[in-house]
């Protein structure tokens, strides 16, 4: 099996692949426009991977320390708003990661009906014309 990172072919898709661009970019934001052929898909999927890792790795940091503080974040004589604090700091990671793969997903959501709008034209343009 050979695994290569070329971009699929640029010319017209038809309506079929490019809605399987689309819900390939719903599932792994930016590989489904690299499918489609777009340079933009490099850049959603490294952002993608990056959100993610960020997420992970942040959120597992963030569940430990939550194991870790859980009798004195549930201290009914402790301050609330001071537990709220130290809880945003131990989590804003974990959070970045998730809407930097928010956006990048609302991105490839983008990318994915201008893929489906040249594919619509162009098969318009294909079409013989009306009698």
């Amino acid at each position: 099996m050979k695994l290569s990172l070329a971009l699929g072919p640029r010319a017209g898709l038809s309506r079929q692949t490019a809605w399987g661009c689309l819900t390939t970019n719903l599932a792994l934001p930016g590989f489904g426009s690299l499918m489609a052929g777009r340079v933009v898909g490099y850049a959603q999927a490294l952002l993608t991977f990056g959100s993610l890792f960020l997420t992970l790795s942040f959120g597992i940091h963030f569940v430990l320390w939550c194991l870790a503080n859980w009798a004195r974040l549930h201290d009914p004589q402790g301050d609330p708003l001071e537990a709220l604090v130290e809880m945003w700091r131990a989590m804003r990671w974990a959070v970045l990661g998730i809407g930097l793969f928010a956006g990048t997903w609302l991105w490839s959501l983008a990318t994915s009906f201008s893929i489906v709008q040249a594919a619509k034209q162009a098969e318009q343009k294909a079409a013989p014309p009306r009698l």
